[in-house]
Formats: structure tokens, C-alpha cells, sequence
């Protein structure tokens, strides 16, 4: 799918392959869902949209081969949860597949008044994934869950998206989504597109304080064992409440709650990942410092102690994390 389009509140251009996940993050007011709505066919644009090769912008919703699952999800609340899903391609067969495999196959006969907020975001993406869309557009599709549903739900959207066939964008405000979900970032504000990069090159360089503020935090990806995570790529982290072995997640840690040391530090259960301070800038009235160690680590100081360490002359440091300070969420 390419995109060059240009609406009153957003001009974007940006392309996604087919089974590629790009989430769209901004402040409020950004753009985000304008720019949804304009793909989905459901706000007037000028300019470009191909999907298949093909110019679609000025085809009808119904022509242009989208999924589209809104935050307020609006399903039908006349119909059964089988009936919303078969709405649009007219086969039940395949539509209760779909409910089948997003877990919910057992509450077809359900009215949307008699699901929960996590069966009804289910139904509502079976709907969206049942024609077998080319790009599939979600719009803050965790937002109105509690954080143990939430959880649930990203598990299930990170396996269906996985290697699938359509190009997806998400629009979301949660840095867990973004970092378990997303392949890239289409980062908007006021209309306009800021960088398009991977959530790592965003991590280490953020071109907004927005973005910085959004995504702030380290993030490892890797298997967990018996104490943490074992990191993809090598290394491991220590946490304090481990889960249960063998399962994919994410360690994530807050680069204020990483210390630097010129010596290797002593002291309670903490992490120390040894490497050489690669960047240093300023970020409002602390400093953002990057270690290459293994796994690499992100590192907010003050400037005063950015001084005593003498980090602008580079060198090795020893960056320390307590494993209190360390929590696991699993994708």
C-alpha cells in the first residue's frame, strides 16, 4: 500500500508492505484518525492511495479492500455477534471461523449489549479481518480495555498480524502497543509527518519531545527464563517478578530509572550492562545518553551528573538497572 494524501487537517505520504504493521502516533489533534478515516474512504482527500497497484482513493469504501475497526468499534446492535461478522461477506461459515480463532467462536449468538469490552473488540476485528482485507486500519483498538484484557488482546492482534496478508496501521497512545505491535512509526503532528522509522531508531533518537515522552523507555525483546528475560540478540535482564519460562516478552525499564557509573556499582539485585556511551544530547533539563552494551540501554541523567561522569568524552560506563525497576509483558 502507498500513500500520498492531503486532506484540510493532514498531508502524509508513507508506503506499508503486505503483512508489515505501522503505528500512527501523535499528540492529540494530530491527525491520527483523520488520516484512518481518509484511507477507510470515509473523509474526502486529494492526492494518491494504491493498494494492489492500484489508485483506489476515489473508489467507494466498499471498493478499496479496507478493514476498518473504529474505537468505538460501532458494531450492530441489532445483530449477533455471528451476524456482525457475516455482515459483509454474506458467509457464515467463514465468519464464524473468524470468531473461532480470535476466541469468542462460543458467543455467536450474542447481541453486543451482552459482550464484555475485550469480546467486543474481538468481534469487531473478525469483522474487519473476515473479507480478507488488503489494509486493515485500527484505531486505538485497546483503549477502552482494562489492563489484564488489554494484555489478552495485544497477545491475540500480535498473532493474528504476524506474517499476515494485509498492510496495518494502528493508531495508538500506549508505548506497550507500539513496541510489541509495530514493525515501524509514522509519527504525526499538527497534520504532518515527523519520522517514519522503527520503534528502536525511535527510542534512541526521537525528533519530538512528544515522541521522546511517548516512547522514553527501554524495551528488550526476548524469552523469559527462570530470573527475567533472556534478550534476543544476547544478554539478559534480571527482573523481580519473573514469569513463568519459555514465553516471548517484552523487559521494559524507564531510562530515568537507569543510573550511570564510571565503576562497576555494588549493591542490591540490579542489572549492569557494560558498553561504550554512543550518544549524548539534551532532552529539557536532563540528558539522553546511549550505551552500547549488550542488550544496548537508554539512559536519562541530570545535567550536573552528565558533567561529573564526564559523559561527552565518550568511554566506556557501567549502566545499572535495579530488577525492581524492571517489569515483563508478555507478546
Amino acid at each position: 500500500m502507498r500513500a500520498d494524501l492531503t486532506t484540510p487537517w493532514v498531508s502524509a505520504a508513507f508506503a506499508v508492505e503486505p503483512g508489515e504493521v505501522l503505528a500512527v502516533v501523535g499528540p492529540n489533534g494530530a491527525g491520527k484518525s483523520t488520516l484512518l478515516r481518509a484511507l477507510a474512504g470515509l473523509q474526502p482527500a486529494t492526492g494518491s492511495l494504491e493498494i494492489g497497484g492500484v489508485d483506489v482513493l476515489h473508489a467507494p469504501p466498499h471498493q478499496r479492500r479496507v478493514g476498518w475497526v473504529p474505537q468505538d468499534r460501532l458494531l450492530f446492535e441489532h445483530l449477533s455477534a455471528l451476524g456482525n461478522v457475516s455482515y459483509g461477506i454474506r458467509r457464515r461459515a467463514a465468519a464464524q471461523a473468524w470468531l473461532d480463532r480470535l476466541g469468542v467462536g462460543q458467543l455467536a449468538d450474542r447481541r453486543p449489549a451482552q459482550l464484555s469490552g475485550g469480546e467486543a473488540a474481538r468481534v469487531a476485528l473478525a469483522r474487519a479481518l473476515a473479507p480478507e482485507p488488503d489494509l486493515l486500519l485500527l484505531d486505538e483498538p485497546l483503549a477502552a480495555l482494562d489492563a489484564a484484557t488489554r494484555d489478552d488482546v495485544r497477545r491475540l492482534l500480535r498473532q493474528v498480524l504476524s506474517g499476515g496478508w494485509a498492510a496495518v496501521l494502528v493508531v495508538t497512545h500506549d508505548p506497550v502497543d507500539v513496541v510489541s505491535l509495530a514493525d515501524r512509526l509514522l509519527v504525526l503532528e499538527d497534520g504532518r509527518v515527523v519520522q517514519d522509522s522503527t520503534p528502536q531508531e525511535v527510542v534512541r533518537a526521537p525528533r519530538t519531545a512528544w515522541t521522546a515522552a511517548l516512547l522514553g523507555q527501554n524495551a528488550w525483546r526476548g524469552t523469559t527464563d527462570e530470573r527475567g528475560l533472556r534478550v534476543d540478540g544476547g544478554g539478559h535482564v534480571l527482573v523481580a517478578e519473573p514469569l513463568p519460562a519459555g514465553l516471548p516478552a517484552l523487559a521494559l525499564a524507564e531510562p530515568s530509572a537507569v543510573t550511570l557509573h564510571r565503576r562497576a556499582p555494588e549493591g542490591s539485585a540490579r542489572n549492569v550492562l557494560t558498553g561504550a556511551v554512543t550518544e549524548v544530547r539534551a532532552l529539557g533539563g536532563r540528558v539522553r545518553v546511549v550505551v552500547r552494551s549488550t542488550p544496548a540501554v537508554v539512559a536519562e541523567v541530570t545535567v550536573a551528573s552528565a558533567a561529573d561522569l564526564r559523559l561527552a568524552d565518550g568511554g566506556l560506563v557501567h549502566a545499572a538497572v535495579k530488577a525492581t525497576e524492571v517489569r515483563l509483558v508478555r507478546v
